[in-house]
């Protein structure tokens, strides 16, 4: 099944006034689907029941963050991994970078091979 897409249009980013206009091609999103919905659909496919797939996988939610708050990189298989990426103001000297100039944080996620080999073989199509 192709993914659908529509069509925007865009200034260009950081140009007073906007710059250009240009079309690009925006991905359509048909719906979400819940934690809930993703303990159905494993339990389906597996012999493993609704309640320890909801366990598991709240689990997960609750140790992700406790580790990558640990410095560590969480690597959840053919998933792919999540880690911890942080932005600090650019100084001179190395001695003058210190925790306060540390300004946010991101969380990084890698798609594992099979989330990168679909990616490499999705069809398009216009909505």
């Amino acid at each position: 099944m192709p993914v659908k897409f529509k069509t925007i249009q865009k200034s260009q980013p950081g140009v007073a006034g906007g710059g250009d206009k240009k079309f690009y091609a925006s991905p359509v999103y048909t719906g979400e689907i819940t934690l809930e919905q993703l303990t159905e659909r494993i339990e389906k496919i597996s012999t493993v029941s609704g309640a320890d797939i909801r366990a598991v996988l709240y689990a997960l939610v609750d140790v992700i963050p406790a580790e990558l708050a640990n410095s560590q990189i969480v690597r959840v298989g053919d998933l792919g991994s999540f880690r911890l990426s942080i932005g600090s103001e650019g100084k001179e000297k190395e001695e003058e970078v210190t925790a306060s100039g540390i300004k946010s944080s991101k969380i990084i996620f890698t798609p594992g091979s099979k989330i990168k080999a679909m990616q490499n073989n999705l069809k398009y199509e216009k909505a």
